[in-house]
């Protein structure tokens, strides 16, 4: 089974920049997609973005879409997400997971990181 270790979190003000980051343990196989999920306190979690292994299609939700890019770097089996012009409302754990689509649904994601926490401040 797939391990996945996130990193990059952290304390930042409105309008600054993190990268996140997500190293998977084992093998990603071709057709696999990753993404990235937030969860808010007393919120659901939520899509934020995703990318096919290998094609490097990638997804957004509307919310993020311009100020967040999701990356790979395949040499590195690793995912990134460089998020920009962070908001408050951007303040949530983020989740990388793995799955065997590229989907915006959450049931579509077999493994699952920890979670690294990501504040804006106002």
């Amino acid at each position: 089974q797939v391990q996945l270790v996130e990193s990059g979190g952290g304390l930042v003000q409105s309008g600054g920049s993190l990268r996140l980051s997500c190293a998977p343990s084992g093998r990603i196989f071709s057709d696999y997609a990753m993404g990235w999920f937030r969860q808010a306190p007393g919120k659901e979690r939520e899509f934020v973005a995703a990318i096919q292994w290998t094609t490097a299609s990638t997804d957004y939700s509307d919310s993020v879409k311009v100020r967040f890019t999701i990356s790979r770097d395949y040499a590195k089996n690793t995912v990134y997400l460089q998020m920009n012009n962070l908001k408050p409302e951007d303040t949530a754990v983020y989740y990388c997971a793995v799955g065997r689509a590229l989907t915006t649904q959450y049931s579509g994601y077999h493994g699952w990181g920890q979670g690294t926490q990501v504040t804006v401040s106002s």
